[in-house]
């Protein structure tokens, strides 16, 4: 606790604070800050977009796990997977070691130290092993597969498909709207269009999750508000003094009362943002969406201005120039 997801997301929240003073002491004077910045904060984003999809609730270990045995020793020591590969033969082609002998040696720990030593005996590091009889193998006595639970196959992976997730049947959560330390958590709204949020700080930041069809309202001063995996959903605020952003979501309606700096759009399909008077100086930084528009206060009523989704880029002979490119009907 927190989960990995939520806590990447206070890291991005906290991150932001300083960010935009990068953004305002240099987006008039020096690109190269202002494309770091939105490179920094795309990690992040993309981060906790990996987390969500792999792995929700942390890493997970089997604590039953396959039983080494001498010939299954012998492949892994063989077949490149291990920390470091054996000597004399060289490993085929596949992912690199995870640490080599020179990162351990920068460890520095006797354990650790130990370890590659023992590994760094190639095929020699199975001598030690006890041989097993036939007598003593459950595949060859049924009788020793009766006396306790199946054991997975130590020759066979077990690693959990990446898509596993998405055959499990959907869970029903209960629809949350509470104040956790300086976070507002909103999440699991279905058809409701009465929900407020009052009495704001300045140092809080709101998080919407998985909200459909639902309308929010934040009345005050906020720090930062985030709308993820979000449908039909609509957002009323007063002031934010960090970002608005809006990730992995569809039809999504943004209208701001007062100031905010920045709205980020990131991996969401129909964004409409309603811009007042006082706010008319915000930047909108948008990747890899559509069906973005933004609406200009004007003469009482509101102009529809969208955000470019096509851009060409061309070599002008230095470097490389890009800009929205006109579609012709």
């Amino acid at each position: 606790s927190p989960k990995p997801g939520p806590y990447v997301k206070e890291m991005n929240d906290a991150a932001t604070f300083y960010t935009n003073r990068v953004l305002k002491d240099y987006k008039n004077s020096d690109t190269r800050h202002v494309d770091w910045v939105k490179s920094y904060l795309n990690i992040w984003s993309e981060l906790q977009a990996y987390i969500k999809e792999h792995h929700t609730t942390g890493l997970t270990w089997s604590k039953t796990g396959p039983v080494a045995s001498p010939m299954s020793m012998r492949s892994v020591l063989t077949s490149g997977s291990c920390l470091s590969p054996p000597p004399p033969p060289p490993p085929p082609p596949g992912p690199p070691p995870i640490f080599d002998t020179e990162t351990a040696k920068d460890e520095g720990t006797a354990s650790r130290s130990a370890l590659f030593a023992q590994l760094n005996q190639g095929e020699a590091i199975t001598k030690g092993l006890r041989h097993v009889s036939d007598d003593q193998k459950t595949h060859k006595n049924p009788s020793l597969r009766a006396q306790g639970p199946s054991v997975r196959s130590p020759t066979k992976s077990h690693t959990p498909s990446p898509t596993s997730p998405k055959n499990s049947p959907q869970q029903n959560h209960a629809p949350v709207l509470e104040l956790e330390g300086k976070k507002w958590r909103v999440e699991y709204q279905e058809d409701r269009n009465d929900l407020v949020i009052n009495n704001t700080e300045l140092k809080q930041v709101a998080y919407i999750f998985k909200c459909n069809k639902s309308t929010l309202q934040i009345k005050g001063k906020i720090n930062s508000i985030t709308i993820d995996n979000c449908k039909k959903f609509g957002l009323v605020f007063d002031n934010v003094v960090g970002i608005v952003e809006v990730i992995n979501s569809r039809d999504i309606q943004i209208q701001v009362m007062g100031k905010v700096p920045t709205i980020s759009i990131n991996k969401t399909e129909g964004c409409h943002i309603y811009l007042s008077e006082e706010s008319l100086d915000c930047e909108i930084v948008s990747a890899k969406s559509s069906e973005m528009n933004v609406l200009i206060p004007q003469d009482g009523d509101y102009k529809e201005f969208p955000v470019p989704e096509q851009f060409k880029t061309a070599w002008d002979g230095s470097k490389l120039v890009t800009e929205p490119a006109e579609i012709v009907g």
